[in-house]
């Protein structure tokens, strides 16, 4: 692909008005490109989740533009975003939102079935993602009889479930064992990651820097720098 995945320019948060107002990020501007997967890495509190937010299409920013497969997001109308983000985008938060009233397999099935995939296949594809990330025989339960790390692992395989062009992840591992941390990254970059595809992950767990292909940090809302692969 010859121009990037993600485009970000001048991108500021602030929340708050006069004496009041708060930098969340300031002026971020970075690439990502297809073919990538990107970490995000910096302190707390240093702006990633609100940066990954205005990328993804959840929080408006307050000045700059976000260019996702050529298209500038916070141009389109609410509607035609909103069928953006369902059929190019996926993204995990830090606290999964699942829903309690569904089972598990429904949740992974949620994107599936919105973009009108049959029920019955859709709920087959979510076993066989729920068993990727290792939730066999998972899929009848409610996500409230899950762990705090198995109800991470079924947020991510609703995520990667759909194989989005963009995929966002928001501290991934964070609640899971190394091991499991490291065959679900893994698989994400073999099996989810295309020359037409991009992953970002937010996260502080070196023990998956190996599989970067680009390292960018941040720092009190700040773009610091970008380090990919083989560069200096």
């Amino acid at each position: 692909m010859e121009s990037p995945a993600v485009v970000a320019r001048g991108l500021t948060k602030w929340f708050g008005d006069g004496e009041t107002r708060t930098f969340a990020v300031r002026e971020a501007s970075f690439e990502a490109n297809y073919g990538e997967l990107l970490y995000l890495v910096g302190p707390s509190g240093s702006g990633k989740t609100t940066l990954l937010s205005m990328i993804s299409g959840i929080l408006t920013p307050s000045s700059g533009n976000v260019t996702l497969e050529g298209k500038d997001i916070w141009k389109m109308s609410s509607t035609d975003l909103a069928d953006f983000r369902l059929h190019k985008l996926g993204f995990v938060f830090q606290d999964f939102h699942l829903f309690p009233r569904l089972t598990t397999a429904e949740n992974v099935a949620i994107p599936l079935i919105l973009q009108r995939m049959p029920w019955d296949k859709a709920i087959d594809v979510a076993e066989k993602f729920l068993e990727i990330v290792g939730l066999p025989n998972k899929g009848a339960l409610p996500p409230i009889k899950l762990s705090g790390g198995e109800q991470q692992r079924v947020a991510i395989a609703r995520a990667i479930a759909p194989h989005p062009d963009i995929l966002i992840l928001d501290e991934p591992t964070a609640s899971l064992d190394g091991d499991t941390g490291r065959r679900i990254v893994e698989f994400v970059k073999q099996e989810i990651l295309t020359p037409t595809s991009c992953i970002i992950i937010v996260t502080h767990d070196s023990r998956i820097f190996e599989y970067a292909d680009a390292i960018m940090t941040m720092e009190d809302g700040r773009v610091t720098g970008i380090k990919r692969t083989g560069t200096e």
